[in-house]
C-alpha cells in the first residue's frame, strides 16, 4: 500500500522532520484500513433528515469589529504562529 519512501516524500512536502520513516508505515496502513471499513459501511441508502427552516427565522448577519490582535489573546503563541500540542505516537 504505502511505502517508507512515500512517507518520507510526504513528510518532506509537509516540512515535518521524521527520523524513522519505517515507524509510520504500519500506522498509515492502519489508517487506510480504517478508511476502507468506513467506505464499506454502506450508508448511501440512509436518509438524512434535516428540519426545514424558513429564511425569515434566521438571524441577520452583522459585523462586529474586534480592535485587539486575536493572536495575542491565545495562550500559546510565538510571533505570528500558534503552538499546538505535540502529536504522540
Amino acid at each position: 500500500m504505502v511505502s517508507e519512501k512515500e512517507i518520507e516524500h510526504v513528510s518532506k512536502l509537509m516540512k515535518i522532520d521524521v527520523n524513522d520513516h519505517a515507524e509510520y508505515v504500519d500506522k498509515v496502513h492502519a489508517m487506510i484500513n480504517y478508511f476502507d471499513i468506513l467506505d464499506s459501511a454502506g450508508v448511501e441508502s440512509e436518509e438524512i433528515s434535516m428540519p426545514e427552516i424558513s429564511l425569515s427565522c434566521l438571524r441577520e448577519d452583522e459585523y462586529i469589529a474586534f480592535d485587539e490582535k486575536l493572536i495575542e489573546k491565545l495562550n500559546h503563541y510565538k510571533g505570528t504562529y500558534v503552538r499546538a500540542p505535540k502529536m504522540s505516537s
